[in-house]
């Protein structure tokens, strides 16, 4: 991992995820989780005011050392225990079974192996456990489509962001269940703006 990936994009992603389009869709996802939970991506905990006190500990997964330390400062005034890990969404470092909600907002577009961190996903989740998310993806609309993968290669080396994955298909093919799935282009340029938003659990 070069300069740039280290040092440079991380900076880079902050900066873009604390854009007001997205300021206004947080409170969407995380209120939702409860008891043991994990977040993928979790960045410099732009997420964390909005966890509840039904959460009683907060697993936040963030590879870059600089997001994480930013994370470890917007943790300290949580009412639950927080515990951030520095690895990959491809090989999580918990037990089978072990946490009730898994949460992810604008994530699986930049995980490099998407399928097997949605295999993993699965695992660490109990029976019943759910998983949260927030995604943009692939549109339906065919010029969007097409726009996102041209786009698609320049965004992956310049933001690590795969712009044209159908998240729908990938949480589906990962075993798990859809229980709410909505659908929608939300607000900003259109190749950016097809968003999948809703739960499902182990099937």
């Amino acid at each position: 991992m070069g300069l740039y990936d280290r040092h440079l994009l991380p900076r880079l992603i902050d900066r873009g995820m604390r854009n007001k389009v997205m300021a206004g869709y947080r409170h969407r996802v995380p209120p939702l989780a409860a008891g043991r939970v994990l977040e993928l991506g979790t960045g410099a905990g732009l997420n964390f005011p909005f966890y509840g006190r039904q959460v009683t500990h907060l697993f936040g997964l963030e590879p870059a050392d600089h997001l994480r330390q930013l994370a470890a400062r917007a943790a300290e005034p949580l009412p639950f225990p927080v515990t951030l890990l520095g690895s990959g969404a491809e090989a999580l470092p918990l037990e089978s079974g072990s946490i009730d909600t898994v949460v992810s907002t604008w994530t699986l577009c930049s995980v490099p192996a998407v399928e097997a961190a949605l295999g993993e996903a699965r695992r660490v989740l109990r029976p019943g456990g759910q998983l949260l998310f927030m995604e943009h993806g692939l549109a339906p609309d065919g010029d969007v489509a097409r726009t996102q993968r041209r786009a698609a290669p320049a965004m992956r080396a310049l933001a690590g962001c795969n712009p044209d994955r159908p998240i729908d298909a990938l949480v589906d093919a990962a075993g798990f269940r859809f229980t709410r799935l909505e659908r929608a282009y939300l607000e900003g340029p259109r190749f950016l703006a097809w968003h999948f938003t809703g739960a499902a659990t182990p099937a």
